[in-house]
């Protein structure tokens, strides 16, 4: 006989505070654990939150967040790298712990070496985020220095776009918005 665990946003507050660069992510009732990004993860991350921020302080339409929390249900506890959400959505979503329980617009998710944590990004968020509503879902590859942007096709994303290194990243979500892909990545001089 199986015996299978459901993970809950209550477990996780159960746990003790890892000692070590772990951190924790359920997806419907599965427990995700990873070690802390590399140092090409983080730069990338930090690149896009950047740019992001910039052009909604520019257009005032919302704001980037990096790796908030987001509980979209007991059983879906998420850390996405980046986020960006519109200043309408956001005013309803941040709940009294003060972390998000409504789905962003844009969930960025920059991919970390490894079968099982690109799994996780590829499958079980890709269907987390369509399942709860987020319009627009990029996955950046700093390996194949690309990005892949999926936007809602009805109850699921569809691949609207794959730029590389040459190309700027755009969004009809963002109007003006546009970032050279290969300024993600980086720098071969280090």
């Amino acid at each position: 006989m199986a015996f299978s665990v459901r993970w809950t946003s209550a477990d996780l507050e159960a746990l003790p505070d890892p000692l070590d660069d772990t951190r924790y992510e359920i997806i419907d009732g599965e427990l995700f654990v990873a070690k802390q990004p590399t140092l090409e993860h983080q730069y990338a991350c930090g690149q896009l939150y950047g740019a992001l921020q910039a052009w909604s302080e520019q257009t005032g339409l919302g704001l980037a967040v990096f790796a908030p929390g987001i509980i979209f249900a007991e059983d879906d506890n998420v850390a996405p790298d980046v986020v960006w959400m519109s200043r309408r959505r956001l005013r309803t979503a941040v709940g009294a712990d003060r972390k998000l329980h409504e789905p962003p617009e844009l969930v960025v998710e920059v991919l970390s070496p490894g079968p099982s944590i690109e799994r996780r990004d590829r499958d079980a968020k890709f269907k987390l985020y369509a399942r709860r509503g987020v319009e627009e879902y990029w996955i950046v590859d700093p390996g194949q220095r690309r990005a892949e942007l999926f936007r809602r096709d009805g109850p699921t994303f569809r691949l609207a776009e794959s730029p590389d290194a040459e190309t700027d990243l755009q969004s009809p979500l963002l109007p003006g918005f546009k970032h050279p892909v290969g300024r993600l990545f980086w720098p071969d001089e280090f």
